[in-house]
């Protein structure tokens, strides 16, 4: 590996992005639940009861899959209501879900740069690989990470550490490209170089060290990246 030049950040060997509401947005999982008959407003408490759940699980453990949690989440905030088809109908949705129109551009900039773009989320390889596939953006990734049985999940520092020794680099030389700013702030307790993307919050969470870089979209926040950034 050439060195280094003072002053000037390490080009990340690998960038990571999150997957959901990073790449792609949950949003249109709204008419999803229109059709399955339940009110709209339960969409957010279905999104923020997964993600309790997943901070969980990523705290204590189990042998559970995403797919289980995005059940059990529906199950909970419908008071145990919800008909088996409707639930398949949202679960379903997830594989459907349509990429951000500068996700392509933010993907095809890491391999520009010489960096591998993957993609890491909570849920399973397999479903995250579907989607992408399904999305047209398989030519532009070079790997699939996620959580699920036997796995640790985001924002456990063990998942993020993990996802580094797979990709075969040390936790500095990977960086994560998210809309979450939980996820930046596990990310970087395991050592790794974070850009945060204000596309979803809009302001940076202050509970939260801020990011190596962030921008107002994916692309702005893979530029910002040191070792990425226009010198």
């Amino acid at each position: 590996m050439s060195p280094v030049p003072p002053g000037r950040a390490a080009r990340p060997a690998v960038v990571a992005f999150d997957v959901l509401d990073t790449l792609f947005p949950l949003a249109p999982l709204e008419w999803r639940f229109r059709e399955a008959g339940i009110p709209r407003v339960l969409m957010g408490r279905w999104a923020d009861h997964l993600a309790r759940d997943v901070f969980a699980l990523a705290l204590v453990g189990g042998g559970r899959s995403f797919e289980d949690a995005v059940r059990g989440a529906l199950r909970d905030v419908t008071g145990h209501q919800i008909a088996p088809a409707a639930e398949d109908t949202i679960v379903d949705g997830l594989s459907e879900l349509e990429p951000r129109r500068e996700a392509s551009a933010a993907l095809a900039a890491v391999r520009t740069a010489g960096s591998r773009a993957v993609l890491f989320g909570n849920a399973g390889p397999a479903a995250t690989l579907e989607l992408v596939e399904r999305a047209g953006l398989g030519g532009l990734v070079d790997g699939v990470l996620g959580g699920g049985p036997g796995r640790a999940w985001k924002p456990s520092p063990e998942a993020y550490r993990a996802a580094a020794r797979s990709l075969g680099v040390v936790p500095g030389r990977l960086a994560l490209v998210t809309a979450h700013g939980w996820d930046v702030a596990g990310a970087a307790r395991a050592g790794l170089v974070t850009g945060w993307s204000a596309h979803l919050e809009g302001r940076f969470p202050e509970v939260f060290g801020a990011p190596d870089a962030a921008g107002a979209d994916l692309v702005e926040a893979v530029a910002a990246l040191p070792g990425l950034a226009p010198s």
